[in-house]
């Protein structure tokens, strides 16, 4: 009899023990499955965004929300936009687009290494990651922002294509004061449609891309004037290099 009950009370532990092996056993138990299902989540809506927007014009981003002086713009594919105009931003931005898959290692290292120098710091992103932020994400720094622009630039590399990129960025980008897109920023400093640029203007239009609020493009001075003139001279280069074959 006492071994009986010695048995039932082992079985029934036994069964208290295993009654839901499929379940956490702790809070970060659950707190580890609870951040799984959410990075799962996002890894999904973040690719069905890159995929949705591959073949639709980008309606609006968040820069342009919270922009507090209205927002000027017109969407207008890369094929009625004047080919100066990417070259002028490849001179100007990003030489390697056509030849790297999203980052620029060496501009990087040089960033870095002239920031440690000290003065006005400077970036190493490249067009592609520019467009992934300014699409999907916010200004600003930080990690969590960086690390979110990589992952965007993973995947608009991977299913948008270089082409659609430069498409994008050439649309969303701030050209001025409440303008976004190139043809809106043509219309506002030359009273022209940006599908016949002359190299001068849209090396101009590209020198204001960093600072679009601090830059004016119809009558630059200063380094606005030099870095548009420096910029100008590249395009042939750009041309004559193909360093805009990826566009083509």
């Amino acid at each position: 009899m006492a071994t009986t009950a010695r048995a039932r009370r082992g079985r029934g532990s036994a069964k208290r023990r295993w009654r839901f092996p499929g379940q956490p056993r702790s809070w970060y138990g659950k707190l580890f499955r609870w951040v799984a299902m959410a990075v799962c989540a996002f890894v999904v809506i973040s690719f069905a965004q890159v995929l949705f927007f591959k073949f639709v014009p980008i309606p609006i981003t968040l820069t342009m929300i919270m922009d507090g002086n209205g927002i000027t713009k017109d969407w207008t594919s890369l094929s009625n936009i004047d080919p100066n105009m990417p070259r002028a931003a490849i001179a100007g931005e990003d030489a390697k687009f056509c030849l790297h898959h999203g980052f620029d290692t060496d501009a990087i290292r040089k960033a870095m290494e002239r920031n440690a120098e000290g003065g006005r710091i400077r970036g190493g992103s490249t067009i592609s990651q520019q467009t992934a932020k300014n699409v999907f994400l916010w200004q600003g720094g930080g990690y969590l922002r960086k690390a979110l622009e990589a992952w965007y630039t993973v995947l608009i590399e991977a299913i948008w294509g270089k082409r659609r990129i430069m498409e994008v960025y050439l649309n969303v980008a701030e050209t001025g004061i409440g303008t976004y897109g190139v043809e809106a920023g043509a219309i506002r400093y030359f009273n022209h449609s940006a599908s016949h640029l002359s190299r001068t203007e849209a090396a101009r239009i590209a020198a204001v891309l960093p600072l679009p609020k601090k830059r004016e493009a119809a009558s630059p001075g200063g380094f606005t004037l030099r870095h548009g003139n420096r910029i100008a001279r590249y395009v042939t280069s750009v041309r004559v290099q193909g360093l805009d074959s990826c566009l083509k």
